[in-house]
């Protein structure tokens, strides 16, 4: 059966929509109301298999997003593109399955056994996207790559190791597998890649990729914060290693660590089935439903069990009337969980999601469920995954709709503007058009990759004595929509 064809323009995703590509005009398509006088697209084949996309948005400046036209403009535009307000399509050769945004870079997986299957963009100045060697020479490497570029990891068996899971923090990378460990990469000055502190040592250009040892059994998890890591083992046991100076690896001290060590404090007998860091704070959840956090809390993430601005063990956090928590998000200066009915509670400093008065709590404030599109016509709308940038949130309900709200320094919300966002707000609009439905959301270091300067102070006086506060509030931010399945729906547009 022949179906017309009809061109349409996808590159720039507005409120005046205009699409890219090729649709067909089905007869035998649905209309979305029996009375519907429009035309009806049918964008996929009905028997299409879904293809996954993935779609960038934020500071893309340092080359994060992968888009090196961003960077340095082709000829049919003048000038860089310092910040992308709107989802962009990011072409990638496989099917992305894990992301993570760190200072100023970018790296993505595929779960693929392809001997490439990592690739890493934007800001590598400590080699944490790898020795990316140049085209003039091959003892050096980029300090900035603009477009995804694949990084070798050293596997013994590169054809049957898949990559389950990526992380970024400041200046350093993990990437879990399945076969093989956890390796890392990146600056190391506070032992955050697992492996012995060398004085002096040159980062930029470096070869070594560590796996790294020590772990009681299989890592399930991995989780990066500015300078410290956490790893969870599929026994429920939580490892830390790196900078502890605010108590964040939860090893009872504020010194450093250069091999994983296990946590304990509340957590001893415990069994974790999620962990969860981004900047000085970290969290736990265990099997059970409970909650437990160390590390900062200078913005009252953990004030339900200390008025100090610092813990160096793990605690249980009372969180009452939350219910059975089955995750948690932690970011820089505020915390969100999500219970088992699909609820979002949140406290913490910043823009919490609950209107311009609410700035400040010290125990959790439930976002009503309204807010992610509960009413009497969708009465069982729940939030099934929650994330946290350094100040801002994202959310994404049953109903494959995206929400994200917070501050929105660099566009890293995604929203057309560089306005703040006080509620959660819908994106799906955006991908109904597309025909897309979101299925992970992977937010970026608000305090981001800095710009070049702060990030270049990593190893500097200022940081030992205390968190970069510059840093904190004014570097870049970026935010990532991974794996973004296009479904078999039928759309009607408005042109």
């Amino acid at each position: 059966m022949a179906f017309p064809c009809v061109p349409l323009c996808t590159r720039h995703l507005t409120r005046g929509l205009q699409i890219c590509g090729y649709s067909t005009l089905s007869k035998a398509s649905r209309p979305q109301e029996k009375n519907s006088s429009g035309p009806v697209f049918q964008y996929v084949g009905q028997h299409r298999k879904p293809n996954h996309k993935v779609f960038v948005w934020g500071f893309s400046f340092t080359g994060a997003l992968g888009i090196p036209s961003f960077v340095v403009p082709d000829s049919g535009r003048k000038k860089p593109r310092k910040y992308q307000l709107t989802p962009y399509r990011l072409e990638t050769a496989e099917k992305i399955s894990s992301a993570a945004c760190g200072y100023g870079f970018t790296l993505i997986a595929s779960s693929t056994k392809d001997v490439s299957k990592l690739w890493g963009m934007g800001l590598n100045k400590d080699s944490q996207l790898g020795f990316q060697r140049t085209q003039h020479s091959r003892h050096k490497s980029y300090d900035y790559v603009l477009e995804p570029s694949p990084v070798a990891l050293p596997l013994v068996q590169p054809l049957q190791t898949r990559v389950v899971q990526v992380a970024c923090g400041r200046a350093h990378s993990l990437i879990l597998t399945d076969q093989e460990g956890v390796f890392s990469m990146g600056n190391n000055a506070y032992g955050q890649c697992g492996r012995q502190i060398v004085e002096d040592e040159v980062y930029s250009g470096s070869h070594i990729i560590h796996r790294i040892e020590g772990f009681s059994s299989r890592v399930i998890q991995v989780a990066c914060g500015q300078d410290h890591s956490l790893f969870l083992t599929e026994t429920g046991k939580v490892f830390a290693c790196g900078w502890g100076a605010d108590g964040q690896t939860g090893l009872g001290h504020h010194n450093i660590s250069s091999s994983p060590v296990e946590v304990g404090g509340d957590l001893a007998g415990v069994e974790v089935q999620q962990i969860s860091t981004y900047g000085d704070c970290s969290l736990a959840v265990s099997r059970d439903g409970q909650l437990y956090g160390w590390g900062n809390s200078e913005y009252l993430q953990l004030a339900s069990v200390t008025e100090a601005t610092q813990i160096n063990s793990p605690r249980h956090l009372p969180l009452k009337g939350c219910g059975k928590v089955v995750q948690a998000a932690c970011g820089g200066t505020q915390v969100a969980v999500l219970n088992d009915r699909g609820e979002v509670f949140v406290w913490g400093y910043g823009i919490l999601g609950k209107g311009p008065n609410l700035s400040e709590s010290s125990t959790p404030e439930v976002i009503p469920s309204t807010l992610f599109g509960r009413s009497e016509f969708n009465p069982s709308v729940a939030v099934t995954r929650i994330r946290c940038g350094l100040n801002h949130f994202a959310a994404i309900t049953d109903q494959g709709e995206l929400f994200v709200w917070g501050k929105n320094v660099r566009g890293c919300l995604g929203i057309g503007s560089r306005d703040d966002q006080f509620f959660p707000w819908d994106f799906q609009y955006k991908f109904h058009r597309l025909g897309t439905s979101p299925q992970d959301i992977l937010t970026g270091f608000e305090g981001v990759a800095l710009n070049t300067a702060c990030h270049l102070q990593t190893n500097s006086e200022s940081r030992k004595q205390n968190k970069c506060s510059h840093c904190m509030w004014s570097c870049t931010r970026f935010s990532w929509l991974l794996n973004l399945e296009l479904n078999q729906v039928n759309c009607t547009f408005l042109l």
